[in-house]
């Protein structure tokens, strides 16, 4: 599968939130967004919001301990945050699988940990710095039809 590529500006943090509420309200059983990024990039924030576009109330943290969390909206939401694996074997041993190819949502921040383990057909999203201290810069890798709705949200 050949995923095609976008670059979006995001002005500000509530951009941010605009996007991920409408990345959340496009998402289906089975999808998996992959995120990517420096520290403070805003991968949770737009985990948070992703959670609120998929009808989530409870309030979302990161999972950095306990390496996934589990909330219920219209789909259920699992996420990822990979930061603290050491080895790649340690995703088998929480059943990655069960969850990656399961009726729900995967949201993976610092996807690029456990890339060899990521289905092929995923939401890729890199988040980078911008110039000032809200901008940022996002790349987003998906098929042609994802982005062109997301272009659409922003």
């Amino acid at each position: 599968m050949i995923l095609q590529e976008k670059q979006f500006e995001i002005q500000n943090e509530e951009q941010m939130r605009e996007l991920g509420r409408g990345i959340g309200a496009l998402l289906t059983a089975g999808n998996v967004v992959c995120l990517t990024g420096d520290l403070g990039a805003g991968k949770t924030t737009l985990t948070k919001s992703i959670a609120e576009g998929l009808g989530i109330d409870e309030y979302v943290t990161s999972p950095s301990y306990t390496i996934v969390n589990e909330y219920m909206g219209r789909l259920p939401l699992y996420h990822f945050d990979v930061y603290r694996i050491n080895e790649v074997e340690e995703m088998y041993e929480l059943g990655y699988e069960e969850y990656f190819f399961s009726e729900g949502v995967c949201v993976i921040e610092w996807a690029g940990m456990v890339e060899e383990l990521l289905p092929e057909e995923r939401i890729w999203i890199e988040i980078y710095q911008g110039e000032t201290f809200d901008k940022r810069k996002l790349i987003i890798k998906a098929k042609a039809e994802v982005l062109q709705k997301l272009e659409a949200l922003i």
